[in-house]
């Protein structure tokens, strides 16, 4: 072979290896995957995988497992059909659609789910593997089918799957050759089945299990089924074990036994028995299972010497049986289904009798009683199971089980359910008691008893006695003594005898129960022969009867025997088809004997046992007929035959007896002979009929056992025909017509007492029709039948009339078709009657289902005009039911159906001929299709059915399309021109045709591509049709389109949003159409551009279009405008402007389930500022609410507040009413503007309140007050307001307010969105926000992106490099002081809230060096950049960052910088003193730590290193121009001193005793600093500390001002060298105190101390935990001062402070640990540990640190606040856009986000041959392991 062959046979097979392919010809296959194979050569396969048919290529013919399949079409059309069981198929396609949902769980992480569903995965593989393996036998597989189909469908329910629906033996139903009505009943099963299998998976927990009960409940009886595996008992001799089931509360045996005989060795005596002692206990029944307890006992009698002791060496007689012991269980558990393990072996402990004496029946009940039993491991090893059914079922359901060899032990007496073959002739007799004479012994004898039986003549008969003996048979038991000693005992002989008839002298049997007989001594030879002693008395009884005394002292004589004194019971039990112990039944038997007593006989019959009548059903009908024959002259016994005829079927409707049902059919069919009984028969009914009112009770019965009546009328009719061929004809016409019209004048007469017997009629004449049919005409009948129901009373027996018809429809009559004729007429009037009055709805339902069901069949004739006559005259009225009924009413489903079935049932014609029915009325028309139209629509729209009954849905979806495009071809040719065009049909049809298109059901984008593919194939894309049907309306519509703009707007667009590229490119030209129509009228389209837009919003945001709908919106609409003459430009301005929306709406829909809110915000306010400059103001509103309802979601309040602050803009303060869209929110009840204005101000004051922002709501408090006061005149609302403003002043300057960071982030790369890319933002931290932390929350927006080590602007390459890197670090706000406080003395409190809020320029200094680098003073050469970065707006404001518009940089020398430090260093001083004189319980520590940092030489170079800088002569050569600035520089050291000698003084006051030391030495240094400073600079003095402190309260501090005039215009806010490297606690202002740099820190790289952390700063952070909170805000501004500047002793110095400090209280220490959450201080009194003055109840806030005069014209504040500047119409920027889901350690899912990482490809696998012939071997599979481990890890299911 050279050459690729097509297969032949080899054509479908499954990979059971993964083959990874080595070239691009051949192709590779995982472990599982099914291929259709094409060509073979030399060990290779060519094909194709099943699922992917595009790609073609070779693989190993080793790696397949071929499987048998079927080959239909060829070549290019070929296509391969796995043939295996259809249920093999389907559990295959389950498992792959399981598995990818199996995979989800998995990843999402639901533990329960995923568990449940890998366990339901397993089983299906293990019993797909065992269907598959062959071996099963019928029954199991039946069982496995059944278990393998209901967990699919349990699965399904599980998963939200869809239900699969069946036919009875599990196949799946086809829809197409479906009834609708059936498919619905298939479904409300399938749902019912489920619902149970999961109450049982529920109760499987509880360990019920539910199926076996079900499936025991359906069977009346069942049997315990038994294997005696061992004995394990020391006996020593041969023994009998006999086993039966014991019922221990009433202490009897309730079974036979089963004996097995043991031998002395240890095994069964019968060795082919050996592991097959099978036993089954039958006939077990309810009452057994309601028994309180049953137990399994089993009897051990020995079989051997009399005595087991005696080793006697005499010899022994032998072969005696003795009692041994018993072993007992409580087999209740297993009998009611408790337990049911038929594997278990259990162990039933052996007890032995006390003594040979004792009575085995005495050891069972000891034992029951006992708890335990010394068994010292004796006892039988068995195993248990209940089986369902009787023993014929049993047989044939566990063949493997019970066969022919299992023994069958049946229950004492007759099972509940008597089956009808059951021919069963047992008397059982249980030997009770016996007494005898010890006669001149101690100790009493030993007695053997023998029982035989004998016939009369003393013949010994065998033990199975033939029937007809019975009568002539009689027990005879004779008694003997036997000796233990063989010798002894073989010279006994028999001493007495006792008998008993088993047939009593009136021919019944012998009572059950126990009878104590008489014991007759006599000679042995006497008491052989019976005729002596027969005519004796047997029992004590009879002798009484018989006069004798039983009691008397001496023996009596009686004929050749004695009566002795012994005492002997028996107990019997009658178990007999055949023999009666029941007089009367008798004497009817034997009617003929004894004919006086007939009728006493017959009305006996009704009080007999039903059991013994069904016995002897055949014999006493038999009898019955017999005597009615044998009387033909004389209607004596007629009535009385007839009423035992009635009693007799009456018995057999009953459960017990149900079974005879076949023995009385077949009685009838063939045993059956009395010709003439019709006639009889027919006349007692026709009599009682016809005197109902008297015979009421007698009727009643005799309607109950209708059916069977006239099964015997009719048989007996039959017969007679065939023998006097059809003579009489007429006259049994007539009598049935008589009859007939006697039921009639029933039905009709008026009489009250007769309601229950007209009941009874309509229930059951129906059941004689299928008889009747068979000797009389059936359209005869069916007039009949008509009358009958037309004479029912009206308003009575509703249910009873209807439950009739539906019988009759279920008949024979109705599948003929000229009966129908008769019958439909009558029933779609009553039918039509009833639905109008809503009367009996479920019976309304059912019938006409049924009808429909009928008529759906093709076995009954024709019936167009019958669905013709159902259509004309109930289709409305079902409509108008289903219109009226409420979707909780329970027959809705089944309305539905029957609505749907009857459309699915009418063809062409049937429409057509619809309309034409509603005549010449116009408006009936109308009237209909309405109704049609808005109930279709509602039945869509809220569907009946459950989602998951999908072929329902479909198969609804199917005939509404149809019928709606039949309604609309009546649209169109009746309501469509001029002059009879209905707007609201049109209007109503296009509502529903959009509904119909765009339901749930029919989205397949939303489906598995399985179920996808499922419907496509059945139903094509339904959207599609509808959707062509919808546009060609839409054209025929022609001038009326007007009309329907912009209503119809709304509905087009839903329709051309469906994502189906064919539908969307048929009806977007629709809107091209309308805005040219409405252009047309009124030369512009804003009208529908306004619905567009308002509808597109709403539609986008329901998670409809996507970015093919834009493209295709551009593209189609452009070039429609282009084309036209006029719509040309201001059609494209239109497109453009909704595609811009588009892309916007879009944007904001893909982030609103994104996790991170601020990516939402920025979309949202995209959104909102593109509906503001379109000016939507309804849309815009819509908007910012959202925006606000982001922002209370983070508690970002004050963003909350300016976002409604948007809103209360839009408003003026009027009396205009209020838009309605203006009030969007539920809470706001307004009707004017002014109104809804008040309402948001007190809403906005409120969020300002929780933002603290009080100034800001103060402004607005301000603005209301004027309008209560001015305009309003509500002076209670004005109070309120006031007391509210002096709240908010009040806490102002009372409670601390945490000041946020400031952050610049730049994104840089082209690795972001557009939005962002290359961009820088400011944003504003959360309070006390970490710039670690706020660093790595940009982070995991961005998992992918690089952060930036330095804070210099990046250069081009990584602006333009794919990556993204993100360069982030605080910067410093401008204070930007309102105008009135500028150069005023303002309290610090007061400003500080200026230095962080209403600010948009920020500054960031970093160091840089110039010049030669001086190692003796790096001061001289050390300059600072400083950038301000300005942004579009205020902060805070709608977001909580802004885009940087606009960016300026300058450079400050190294005196200025020099400068700048001393005016920062004097302004902390100063600040800090003026604390302690307000608050003289301030902690001292960080005073300690700023005076000592300052004046303490050794910690640092103090302003010495100024002096070497610049205060010589070189320096003032080279810069002349500085001489000034070095005096102001002189002026700041000179005036540090008064400054400092205010903080020692206080310190001094203040030092506890262990910091005196330090103290001391503090003021040391203190002395010669100023000696020094005052001798070079100068002496400056301050004013009086009283003076200092003015004359305000003691909360408030005057600002501090310099004395020089002129000051910087700037402050530095140095961070140390760069922002990496501040200190970014909470609550840091990365701050630093630039020129005093250690020396040692700037020998190192600029990079390096980018990255270095110093140790110090890490202990900071450690310390913080510990801080106070003034010490907090204190070190907020020092700790940038102390980490730097100190050496380690101050280090050792702070750390012996630091136990002083009080601790934080709980509640800050909590608060601080919460992350992000604010941290809030109460304005009330802090808690104890930081204690403060009365006066003071909030430690103060901060100084301000600089005070830098801006202009600023308050009018415009509040605008920038919101919008932003009024001229500029700029955006505020959006955020990062986020591919991930969560805040916080996500990857980034969003491909376009991430630098493309793959691998170059691998070079191509070279071939030495061209790519047809493979010219290597294949190669060999891989070895057994792997596969094993790959089948494990693949999952997949071939």
């Amino acid at each position: 072979m050279t050459r690729w062959v097509p297969t032949k046979r080899e054509k479908y097979g499954v990979a059971i290896y993964n083959y990874d392919a080595r070239g691009d010809e051949e192709l590779s296959l995982q472990i599982g995957d099914t291929v259709h194979i094409l060509e073979t050569y030399e060990g290779w396969y060519r094909g194709h995988r099943l699922r992917r048919k595009s790609k073609k290529g070779i693989f190993p013919a080793c790696y397949i497992h071929l499987k048998e399949a079927t080959v239909e079409g060829n070549g290019q059309k070929e296509t391969v059909i796995p043939t295996e069981l259809p249920l093999v198929q389907e559990v295959t396609t389950t498992l792959r659609e399981w598995a990818s949902i199996w995979r989800d769980l998995y990843v999402g992480d639901k533990r329960e789910m995923f568990n449940s569903v890998r366990d339901m995965i397993y089983n299906l593989i293990e019993w797909r593997s065992q269907i598959l393996s062959g071996t099963l036998p019928q029954d199991e597989l039946t069982e496995l089918k059944q278990k393998v189909t209901s967990k699919i469908d349990y699965g399904n329910k599980y998963l939200d799957l869809d239900l699969v629906v069946r036919d009875k033996d599990g196949n799946i139903l086809d829809p197409e050759l479906t009834s609708t009505i059936n498919l619905f009943r298939a479904h409300e099963a399938a749902s019912k089945q489920i619902e149970d299998r999961i109450q049982e998976e529920k109760s499987q927990k509880q360990n019920i299990d539910l199926s076996r009960q079900a499936k025991f409940a359906s069977t009346p009886s069942f049997a315990l089924f038994v294997t005696l595996k061992n004995v394990v008992c020391k006996i020593g001799e041969d023994a009998e074990v006999l086993m039966s089931l014991y019922d221990p509360v009433e202490s009897k045996f309730i079974s036979e036994n089963y004996l097995v005989k043991w031998s002395s060795s240890g095994l069964v005596k019968d060795i082919d028995q050996l592991h097959n002692l099978r036993a089954v206990f039958t006939d077990l029944g309810s009452e057994d299972l309601k028994r309180e307890k049953i137990s399994f006992v089993c009897q051990i009698v020995r079989v051997g010497r009399m005595e087991l002791r005696d080793n006697n060496t005499k010899k022994l007689t032998s072969g005696l049986r003795r009692p041994f012991g018993v072993a007992v269980m409580d087999v209740t558990d297993i009998i009611t289904g408790k337990m049911d393990d038929e594997d278990k072996q259990h162990f039933i402990p052996f007890q032995p009798v006390a003594g040979e004496n004792d009575f085995l029946q005495t050891v069972i009940n000891k034992v029951i009683a006992a708890k335990e039993v010394n068994h010292k491991g004796q006892g039988l090893w068995v195993t248990l199971k209940l089986l369902p059914g009787d023993i014929h079922q049993i047989r044939k359901d566990f063949p493997h089980l019970v066969d022919r060899s299992t023994a069958v032990a049946r229950k004492m007496g007759f099972p509940e359910i008597i089956m009808p073959g059951d021919v069963r002739n047992d008397i059982y007799v249980t030997l009770a008691l016996g007494e005898f004479d010890k006669g001149s012994k101690t100790t009493p004898k030993n007695v053997e008893v023998t029982m035989s039986v004998y016939d009369e003549d003393g013949k010994k008969l065998e033990v199975a006695i033939p029937i007809e003996d019975v009568n002539r048979s009689h027990l005879r038991f004779t008694f003997r003594h036997r000796s233990s000693q063989d010798s002894k005992d073989k010279s006994e002989k028999i001493f007495a005898l006792s008998f008993v008839k088993l047939m009593r002298y009136d021919g019944t049997t012998l009572r059950d129960g126990e009878h104590d007989l008489i014991v007759y001594k006599a000679e042995a030879k006497k008491l052989e022969d019976s005729s002596l002693y027969l005519n004796l008395p047997a029992t004590k009884l009879e002798l009484e009867e018989k006069g004798y005394s039983s009691t008397g002292k001496s023996t009596q004589n009686l004929g050749n025997c004695t009566i002795s004194k012994d005492s002997f019971q028996i107990s019997t039990l009658v178990c007999s088809t055949k023999l009666t112990q029941n007089v009367d039944l008798l004497g009817l038997l034997k009617w003929r004997s004894n004919t006086r007593l007939l009728q006493q006989n017959l009305r006996q019959l009704m009080k007999v046992d039903g059991g013994e009548v069904v016995k002897f059903l055949q014999d006493t009908l038999d009898a019955l007929f017999n005597i009615m024959m044998e009387n033909s002259d004389s209607d004596t016994f007629d009535t009385l035959v007839f009423d035992a005829l009635v009693f007799i079927i009456g018995l057999i409707a009953d459960r017990k007896f149900q079974h005879f049902n076949p023995v009385l059919e077949t009685y009838i069919r063939k045993h059956f002979s009395a010709t003439l009984a019709y006639t009889k028969l027919t006349k007692v009914l026709k009599n009682y009929v016809e005197n109902a009112e008297k015979l009421t009770e007698q009727l009643l019965k005799a309607m109950k056992a209708l059916e069977y009546i006239f099964k015997f009328i009719v048989r007996s009719r039959v017969l007679f025909n065939q023998l006097y061929e059809n003579k009489g004809e007429a006259d049994f016409m007539e009598s049935l017509r008589n009859l007939f019209t006697s039921f009639n004048d029933m039905m009709n007469s008026n009489s009250e007492n007769t309601g229950m017997v007209k009941g009874a009629a309509l229930k059951y004449i129906p059941t004689i029709v299928n008889d009747v049919k068979l000797v009389f005409d059936p359209k005869e009948l069916s007039k009949l039948f008509t009358e009958f129901i037309l004479k029912v009373p009206l308003g009575r027996l509703v249910k009873q009339k209807l439950d009739c018809l539906i019988d009759i429809v279920h008949s024979d009559l109705f599948t003929q078709h000229d009966c129908r004729e008769i019958l439909l007429p009558l029933m779609t009037d009553q039918l039509k009657f009833h639905l109008e009055k809503q009367e009996e709805l479920k019976a309304c339902c059912q019938l006409l289902s049924d009808i429909l069901e009928v008529l759906y069949r093709k076995d009954v004739g024709p019936t167009q005009w019958h669905v013709q006559i159902i259509m004309e005259k109930l289709l409305r009225t079902v409509n108008r039911t289903v219109i009226s009924m409420g979707r909780d009413s329970p027959h809705i489903g089944s309305f539905v159906a029957s609505m749907t079935a009857t459309l699915r049932q009418m063809d062409d014609y049937h429409y057509a001929h619809l309309i034409s029915t509603f005549g010449k009325m116009r408006s009936d028309v109308v009237d209909f299709l309405m109704e049609t139209f808005i109930m279709f629509k509602d039945l869509i729209g809220k569907n009946v059915y459950p989602t998951d009954w999908v072929i329902m849905n479909m198969m609804q979806n199917k005939v509404f399309l149809r019928a709606i495009n039949q309604y609309a071809a009546v649209l169109n040719k009746k309501f469509l021109d001029q002059t009879n065009f209905e707007l609201q049909l049109w209007n109503n049809y296009f509502h529903l045709a959009v509904a119909f298109l765009t339901q749930e059901s029919l989205q397949l984008e939303n489906f598995s591509s399985d179920k996808r593919a499922k419907i496509f194939h059945k139903y094509q894309d339904m959207r599609r049709q509808i959707g062509f049907e919808i546009r060609d309306m839409w054209y025929n519509l022609g001038p009326h389109k007007i009309k329907f703009i912009p209503e119809m707007v709304g509905p087009i667009l839903e329709m051309t949003l469906v994502p189906e590229i064919e539908l969307r490119k048929a009806t977007i030209p629709i809107f091209f159409d309308m805005m040219q129509c409405e252009f047309h009228f009124t030369c512009s389209f804003q009208r529908f551009e306004n619905e567009i837009i308002t509808k597109l919003d709403h539609e986008v945001e329901g998670g409809r279009g996507d970015e093919q709908y834009k493209v295709l919106f551009q593209k189609i609409l452009l070039e429609h405008c282009r084309k036209h003459k006029y719509l040309a430009k201001t059609g494209e301005n239109f497109v453009t402007l909704v595609v811009r929306l588009l892309e916007r709406l879009l944007d904001y829909r893909t982030i609103m389930h994104d996790e991170n809110k601020e990516n939402r915000m920025s979309c949202t306010v995209n959104v909102l500022n593109f509906y503001k400059e379109i000016e939507r103001e309804e849309m815009y509103i819509r908007y910012l609410y959202k925006l606000c309802d982001l922002h209370k979601e983070c508690d970002n309040y004050t963003e909350a507040a300016y976002t409604l602050l948007l809103h209360a803009k839009l408003l003026k303060w009027s009396e205009e009413a209020c838009a309605a869209h203006l009030t969007q929110r539920d809470g706001y009840q307004a009707t004017t503007q002014g109104q809804l204005k008040d309402q948001l101000y007190q809403q906005i004051i409120n969020y300002f309140d929780k933002g603290k922002m009080w100034e800001e709501a103060i402004i607005l408090g301000k603005e209301l007050a004027e309008q209560y006061e001015n305009e309003m005149f509500d002076f209670e609302q004005l109070s309120a307001s006031l007391r509210k403003q002096a709240q908010f002043y009040e806490n102002i300057v009372k409670v601390i307010r945490p000041k946020p960071d400031y952050f610049a982030v730049g994104y840089y790369g082209m690795g972001f969105p557009s939005f962002l890319r290359n961009k820088m933002f400011i944003y504003r931290g959360k309070e006390y926000e970490r710039r670690e932390d706020f660093e790595a929350r940009l982070l995991t927006q961005f998992p992918n992106a690089e952060k930036m080590k330095t804070t210099t602007p990046p250069s081009e390459d990584t602006k333009s490099s794919p990556g993204q890197y993100i360069q982030c670090f605080i910067v410093k706000p401008i204070l930007d002081l309102p105008a009135k406080f500028q150069n005023k003395p303002v309290s610090e409190q007061i400003v500080s809230f200026y230095t962080v809020n209403e600010v948009h320029k920020f500054q960031y200094s970093r160091p840089v060096r110039k010049g030669e680098k001086d190692p003796d003073n790096e001061f001289a050469n050390m300059w600072i950049e400083r950038t301000t970065y300005t942004t579009a707006y205020k902060l805070p404001g709608i977001l909580r960052w802004f885009e940087v518009k606009s960016v300026s940089t300058e450079e400050i020398s190294p005196l200025e910088n020099a400068m700048e430090t001393m005016q920062l260093t004097n302004e902390k001083i100063s600040s800090m003193v003026q604390r302690h004189l307000n608050d003289p319980n301030l902690p001292i520590n960080p005073l300690s730590m700023l005076l000592n940092g300052i004046v303490d030489p050794a910690v640092m170079g103090g302003f010495a290193n100024y002096e070497k800088a610049f205060f010589n002569d070189k320096y003032v050569q080279e810069h002349p121009e500085d001489l000034e600035k070095i005096e102001r520089l002189k002026d700041f050291i000179a005036w540090q001193i008064p400054y400092l000698a205010d903080g020692v003084r206080i310190h001094g006051e203040k030092v506890t005793e262990a910091l005196r030391p330090f103290h001391e030495r503090m003021e040391a240094c203190f002395k010669q600093l100023r000696e020094k400073v005052e001798k070079q600079y100068g002496v400056k003095t301050l004013p009086a500390a009283d003076e200092w402190r003015g004359s305000r309260p003691r909360s408030m501090v005057r600002s501090f001002t310099m004395p020089s005039s002129q000051r910087p215009l700037s402050v530095a806010s140095v961070t140390s060298i760069s922002s990496d490297n501040s200190p970014s606690r909470p609550g840091s202002d990365g701050f630093a105190l630039e020129p005093l740099l250690p020396k040692k820190l700037h020998t190192k790289s600029q990079d390096k101390l980018d990255r270095d952390e110093p140790e110090k700063e890490r202990k900071d952070k450690k310390k913080e935990k510990r801080n106070s909170k003034h010490q907090e805000i204190f070190d907020k501004d020092m700790k940038t001062t102390e980490i730097l500047l100190q050496p380690a002793e101050a280090v050792i110095l702070s750390e012996t402070i630091s136990p002083l400090r009080p601790q934080r209280p709980k509640s800050q220490v909590l608060n601080l640990m919460g992350g992000d959450r604010r941290l809030s201080v109460s304005p009330g009194p802090p808690s104890s540990s930081s204690s403060n003055s009365s006066s003071s109840p909030g430690p103060p806030p901060i100084t301000p640190r600089s005070k830098l005069s801006f202009s600023l014209h308050t009018g415009s504040s509040l605008e920038l606040n919101g919008m932003g500047c009024p001229d500029k119409g700029e955006t505020p920027p959006p955020l990062p856009v986020k591919g991930s889901t969560a805040d916080y350690g996500n990857l980034l899912d969003n491909q376009d986000l991430t630098s493309p990482t793959t691998p170059p490809p691998p070079p191509p696998h070279q071939r030495h041959m061209p790519p047809p012939l493979p010219s290597k071997t294949p190669p060999p599979p891989p070895p057994k392991t792997t596969r094993k481990q790959a089948s494990i890890d693949s999952g997949i299911v071939q």
